[in-house]
C-alpha cells in the first residue's frame, strides 16, 4: 500500500501521540488539581548564635547564650498553603482533634512560635488561639483548622533548639476528598509553579509532536498546486494594486516552476490600452493581464472581465493640514479651485496644493467618479509648488503613480492628494481624511456600517477568453480564488470571492 510508507507512519503517530497527550492534559488539568490541597514548604533552617557544628561562627550578642538551653538555637520558617483549586473550609479537616494540621521538628524542641500572613489575609489570625487548638509541646506544634481559599497562605516562624539545622520536618493530617504534601522548597518571596511538573511534561510532549509533524509537511516535497502552467505572462495596469499583484506573482513563481510573471503597471487606463494594442494582429488571447481600478473605457467588448477585489482609497493630507474630515462638497469645492486657503475649511492658515494623478490612472477616475462627480480643474504647474499659470486659483500637479502622490503630499504642506488606502495608512507625514463623517475602512464596508463613497471593484482584463490551460487562466485563478485571496486581504482589499465580497462586487 502506497500511503503506508515511512514518511506517513511518522506523521500519523505524531498526530496519533499529540492527541493523546491533549487528552491526557486535559484530564490531568480537569481532574488531578480539583481535590483539595494543602502544600507545605520550609523557606528558612538556619542556626541562632554561635554554629560550630557547620564552622560558621554567627554570635547574636550572646542574647541566646543567656538563655538556658539555646546554645544551639535554630529558626524554622514554615510555610502552608491551598494550591488546589477549591477553597478548605473548617469542616475539610479530617482529624479527631481540635486542631487541623500537626508539625513535628526531629530531634528539636519548640520555644516559640509566631504567625504571619500576607496582609489581605489578617482574618486568619483569628484562629490561631488556644481555643482552637493552636498550641505547641516537645517537638509537636499543632495548628488550627484554617480555612483557606485558593492561593491563600500562612507562615510559622518557629524558635527551636536541639538538634541540627536541616533535620526532619513533616507536616501531618487528612483533607476530606484531598491531601497534604510537600512542595518543593523555595526562598521565602517565591511562589510555587503555576503548573505542575506532570502538565509541564504533557506540554512540552506536545509541542514536540506538533514541530515534529509540521517539520515533516514542511521539509517533504510537496506536488505544486493544481492547475500550475509554464510560459511567461506580463501583468500591467493599475500603480495602487501593483504591490498586490507582485506580491501573487512571486508566489505563484514559487509555487508552479517554470513560469515567468513580468509586472510592469502603467496606470489603469494605459495598462488596458497596452492589453488592446497586444492583440493586434494576433490571433487568440495574448499573456497579458491587465488591471484597472474600476470598469475598462467604453468601446472594448473584446476585453473579457474579471472582478477580483473591492479597493478602497483615501484623500490624504500633509500632517500639518490637520482635519481629519471633510464633507464631500468641500472637496467638490476643493478641486474646483474654489477654496485656495486651508482656513476656509476650518484647517490651519495654508495654501491648499492639489497632488493629483494623470489622465491614466484609475484612481483618479475612480474619484471624479464616485467623489467629485465630475473632471478635476487644470494643471496648473509641473514641480507641484511653483504656479505655471499666474492666474490659476491653486497649485496643482499630476504625476505619474501612487507612490509618486504619497511622498509628494508628505513633504509640501498644505498639499492634499489621493491614493490606495493601504499604502495610504503606511506612509510618514500624512494621513487620510474621512468623507462625510465616515472613515475610509474596508471591514465597515465588509460588514454594511458605512457609506464611505471612494471605492471600486478591481479588474482584471483579458483579450477575450484565455485558453483553460494557459498561464493566464491559471494565474487568474489563483489570484481571484486561490492563495491570491490571502494576499488581497493583507494589503487591505476584500477579494470577490468571498461571501461579503460577492455581494458587493456584484
Amino acid at each position: 500500500m502506497e500511503w503506508l510508507n515511512a514518511e506517513n507512519v511518522v506523521a500519523v503517530g505524531t498526530a496519533f501521540v499529540g492527541i493523546v497527550a491533549s487528552g491526557i492534559m486535559v484530564w490531568y488539568e480537569r481532574r488531578v488539581p480539583r481535590r483539595k490541597r494543602v502544600g507545605y514548604r520550609v523557606q528558612m533552617d538556619n542556626p541562632i548564635g554561635d554554629d560550630v557544628r557547620s564552622g560558621r561562627p554567627n554570635r547574636r550578642l550572646g542574647l541566646f547564650d543567656e538563655a538556658p538551653g539555646m546554645l544551639d538555637a535554630t529558626l524554622v520558617l514554615l510555610r502552608i498553603e491551598n494550591d488546589g483549586s477549591q477553597g478548605i473550609a473548617r469542616d475539610d479537616y479530617t482529624g479527631p482533634e481540635r486542631h487541623g494540621l500537626t508539625a513535628v521538628f526531629t530531634d528539636r524542641t519548640i520555644r516559640g512560635v509566631s504567625v504571619t500572613q500576607p496582609t489581605d489575609t489578617d482574618h486568619l489570625m483569628d484562629h490561631f488561639t488556644a481555643d482552637r487548638g493552636f498550641g505547641y509541646e516537645g517537638n509537636t506544634l499543632r495548628i488550627p483548622r484554617v480555612p483557606l481559599n485558593p492561593r491563600e497562605h500562612f507562615k510559622l516562624l518557629v524558635l527551636l533548639s536541639g538538634g541540627d539545622v536541616g533535620r526532619g520536618i513533616r507536616l501531618y493530617g487528612g483533607l476530606r476528598d484531598g491531601e497534604v504534601h510537600p512542595n518543593r522548597s523555595a526562598t521565602p518571596d517565591d511562589t510555587p509553579p503555576l503548573f505542575s511538573r506532570a502538565a509541564r511534561l504533557i506540554s512540552i510532549l506536545l509541542t514536540v509532536c506538533v514541530v515534529t509533524l509540521a517539520t515533516i509537511v514542511v521539509v517533504r516535497d510537496a506536488p505544486p498546486p493544481i492547475g500550475c502552467e509554464r510560459g511567461t505572462l506580463t501583468v500591467t495596469g493599475s500603480t495602487a494594486f501593483a504591490p498586490v499583484i507582485r506580491e501573487v506573482a512571486a508566489k505563484y513563481e514559487r509555487d508552479c516552476e517554470g513560469s515567468r510573471i513580468t509586472v510592469d503597471p502603467h496606470g489603469s487606463t494605459a495598462g488596458i490600452r497596452e492589453l488592446a494594442a497586444s492583440a493586434a494582429g494576433r490571433k487568440g488571447s495574448p499573456p497579458v493581464v491587465a488591471l484597472s481600478d474600476g470598469p475598462k473605457p467604453a468601446g472594448l467588448d473584446e476585453l473579457r472581465e474579471n472582478r477580483v477585489a473591492v479597493s478602497v482609497f483615501a484623500l490624504v493630507v500633509h500632517d500639518d493640514v490637520t482635519l481629519k474630515n471633510l464633507s464631500t462638497a468641500d472637496v467638490r469645492r476643493l478641486y474646483l479651485g474654489q477654496i485656495a486657503n486651508w482656513d476656509e475649511v476650518g484647517g490651519p492658515d495654508l495654501p491648499v496644493v492639489l497632488v493629483s494623478r494623470d489622465a491614466n490612472s484609475g484612481t483618479r477616475q475612480v474619484f471624479q467618479r464616485r467623489v467629485l462627480g465630475r473632471g478635476e480643474i487644470a494643471n496648473s504647474s509641473v514641480d507641484c509648488v511653483h504656479k505655471d499659470d499666474p492666474t490659476a486659483p491653486v497649485v496643482r500637479c499630476e504625476l505619474d503613480s501612487t507612490d509618486q502622490v504619497l511622498s509628494t503630499v508628505a513633504a509640501t504642506p498644505g498639499a492634499i492628494g489621493y491614493s490606495e488606502l493601504n499604502l495610504a495608512e503606511r506612509a510618514k507625514g500624512l494621513h487620510p481624511l474621512d468623507l462625510g463623517g465616515d472613515p475610509p475602512s474596508v471591514d465597515a464596508i465588509e460588514h454594511g456600517t458605512s457609506d464611505y463613497p471612494y471605492r471600486e471593484i478591481e479588474y482584471a482584463y483579458t483579450y477575450g477568453r484565455p485558453p483553460a490551460d494557459s498561464l493566464a487562466s491559471s494565474f487568474l485563478t489563483y489570484l481571484t480564488r486561490g492563495n491570491g485571496q490571502d494576499v488581497i486581504r493583507t494589503h487591505g482589499h476584500l477579494p470577490c470571492w468571498t461571501p461579503e465580497g460577492m455581494r458587493l462586487c456584484r
